[in-house]
């Protein structure tokens, strides 16, 4: 949503119709996976995309037909099916896209939601009772709900969202079946988990930190470096950084708000600095916890941190050596490896 956000504005600034087209589910190769959007507007007027060019014009026909009818409609594209072909998505994948109608008031809550960088879900009707197709409810993260369902159906909706909203991960519920058919039983939701922007927070100004903020700042990561050392920690190193905290790690760690949404690479190379900073994180929520060195200093590590209390699982937590095994070696590629594995943990993968 936020990359559309620009233009529905101005759209609804116009006072126009628009429709909002979700992709709610994909199986194999697609260019777009599941909540990217689409808003249309009479007068071929686009923004964004739910399959990076292949359905758009098919989807937008029926995004106006919605906009006529008032009657929301779920689609299914795959390379099984004739349609598949007509509009170009050959590539060996195929989708699901929601086509509903713009709810102006949801949108102010959703956009609002967005702005105060806060954990959100929006969980929307795909299929049951005609009365209830489309509407859809945001459930903030502190258990407040936008929005009204009907059909004896809310409080289902309501218990749905919170659950996944509290395992981070957008869904479809119930699962629909692989070669689209027809969900039997009456409510199904496609609930869109926002969480805040990622934050990766560096232990130590080395030189593969550089690297490693510039390209986290790439990806959309908030970046923030801690170092004590003003040799190493300083904004001559890192201008671009969003914060820079020269404090020693486990002080500075505390002073951040570390949640779900946090990875944390500690490359300082030295106890002295790591270890207290792990003492601080490992039982936090970060998603990600890694700490340069080699298996024999990971093993000291680990030995350490065992005698300091803490337990086999949050030890566990550690990756390390850090980063994927890319056989890199040169700070600019040992960067990347640490990137590529912050990235691969927060999908899950």
């Amino acid at each position: 949503m936020r990359d559309i956000l620009p233009e529905l504005e101005q759209w609804i600034a116009n006072g126009e119709p628009i429709a909002l087209a979700t992709v709610i589910q994909t199986w194999g190769s697609s260019p777009r996976q599941a909540g990217a959007k689409m808003g249309m507007a009479p007068g071929n007027k686009i923004t964004g995309s739910v399959s990076g060019g292949c359905i758009e014009g098919a989807v937008y026909e029926v995004g106006m037909e919605v906009l006529e009818t008032g009657r929301a409609q779920l689609l299914h594209f795959g390379v099984a099916d004739e349609t598949a072909w007509e509009v170009g998505l050959a590539c060996g994948g195929s989708v699901d896209v929601f086509v509903n109608r713009f709810d102006p008031a949801l949108f102010q809550a959703w956009r609002a939601a967005l702005t105060e960088d806060k954990p959100f879900a929006v969980a929307t009707v795909v299929s049951g009772p005609a009365d209830a197709l489309g509407k859809a409810i945001l459930i903030h993260d502190d258990g407040g709900v936008v929005g009204e369902i009907g059909s004896g159906l809310h409080d289902a909706a309501v218990a749905a969202a919170r659950s996944a909203l509290a395992e981070g991960q957008s869904k479809r519920s119930p699962p629909p079946v692989e070669d689209g058919g027809d969900v039997e039983g009456g409510l199904e939701l496609f609930i869109e988990v926002s969480l805040p922007a990622p934050t990766l927070v560096i232990v130590g100004g080395v030189h593969i930190a550089i690297a490693l903020a510039s390209l986290a700042k790439t990806l959309g990561y908030r970046t923030i470096i801690v170092d004590p050392r003003s040799a190493f920690g300083s904004e001559t190193r890192f201008p671009h950084v969003d914060r820079l905290i020269q404090e020693w790690p486990d002080d500075a760690l505390k002073q951040i708000a570390i949640n779900r949404g946090t990875a944390i690479a500690m490359l300082t190379h030295d106890p002295k600095l790591d270890d207290p900073a792990l003492m601080v994180a490992l039982p936090g929520p970060a998603f990600y916890i890694g700490a340069l060195g080699s298996q024999k200093t990971q093993a000291k590590r680990r030995a350490r941190l065992l005698e300091a209390g803490l337990t086999e699982t949050q030890v566990n937590r550690i990756r390390g050596p850090i980063g994927l095994d890319l056989g890199a070696r040169a700070p600019e590629e040992i960067a990347l490896s640490v990137m590529a594995e912050i990235v691969a943990a927060r999908n899950g993968k």
